[in-house]
């Protein structure tokens, strides 16, 4: 199973931390996750040297989770309150998928063995793909070009917090119990199920839009689970708040977590996924990325303690 939409990552250079911001309010709407015992993980996983296994259920405590992913209206609000400056503006780059770049901006590097992934300067969050992008930036849109550390500053200056992965997935599955989808168990195709924003077509050069959208979809569209959280499968990665980690070890696995260590965790997948390449837009997929990481797929959303 090729990585095909997952994040890339391994960026370095002189950004440093900032102090902790407190003071804003939420604005969206935050609905009531009840707690008891959570299901996390499955005995069938598709990916197994992500560590999607095994299914095992977990007390949990009652939470409050935001509706959708903080978009970029929320997130305007933030830094016009706090000034605060996103990792990708003080590294001065981001990734950018191939079909977003701006062709005002040039010639771009790829990664390598991940060409669709080009490195544009001038990317952050209020211009996503590069210098003369920001019309890109749609306010009901989840905001992306955030990093881990970006996100968590976000939740903590409205009295949050980024869930942890078994809250993610409880959350996910709307009281469904064992489930692939948040919807249920129905795949989607490229023609007519088209429950969430993912790709179709072929991956990476055509991407049909059948679900309506090529690129990012509003926060709040598509259908709501049964909790009332929308696009827990699909449109942006989300950040979660924990270690990239392993449920169990598998032998053929060390390696691949060796290249990871430090990492943070990643749920839900992205536009970009596809079952032929990405198949991570299940509840219990998972992937993880390095947390100064941002790419125009990577958003993140908000819990609050009950």
């Amino acid at each position: 199973m090729a990585a095909g939409c997952c994040p890339p990552s391994g960026r370095k250079g002189p950004a440093s931390p900032q102090g902790p911001l407190t003071g804003g309010t939420y604005p969206g709407e935050v609905v009531d996750i009840p707690g008891g015992s959570a299901l996390i993980g499955t005995d069938a996983p598709e990916i197994p040297i992500d560590g999607e296994g095994p299914l095992r259920r977990v007390r949990l405590k009652p939470f409050r989770m935001a509706a959708t992913a903080v978009t970029n209206a929320e997130f305007g609000q933030f830094i016009a309150a706090t000034s605060y400056v996103t990792e990708a503006e003080r590294f001065g780059w981001s990734f950018v998928f191939w079909m977003q770049v701006p062709d005002a901006v040039g010639p771009t590097r790829g990664v390598a063995a991940a060409e669709w992934w080009r490195r544009v300067e001038g990317a952050t969050w209020a211009a996503p793909n590069g210098p003369g992008s920001k019309g890109a930036c749609h306010p009901d849109h989840p905001v992306v070009q955030v990093s881990w550390a970006d996100a968590r500053a976000y939740a903590a200056w409205v009295g949050g917090r980024l869930p942890s992965e078994v809250e993610w997935e409880h959350a996910a599955r709307g009281g469904l119990g064992d489930v692939r989808f948040p919807w249920g168990r129905t795949e989607p195709d490229d023609t007519k199920t088209l429950p969430c924003n993912i790709w179709q077509g072929r991956f990476p050069e055509v991407n049909t839009g059948a679900d309506g959208y090529v690129t990012t979809a509003p926060a709040r569209s598509f259908q709501a689970n049964g909790y009332g959280v929308y696009n827990m499968a699909g449109n942006v990665w989300e950040w979660v708040g924990e270690p990239y980690k392993l449920r169990s070890i598998r032998r053929e696995a060390r390696a691949h977590m060796a290249q990871r260590k430090g990492y943070k965790l990643l749920k839900g997948g992205s536009f970009l996924c596809h079952r032929s390449y990405c198949y991570r837009y299940r509840i219990a997929a998972r992937t993880g990325n390095s947390p100064d990481s941002t790419t125009t797929h990577q958003g993140f959303r908000v819990v609050f303690d009950g």
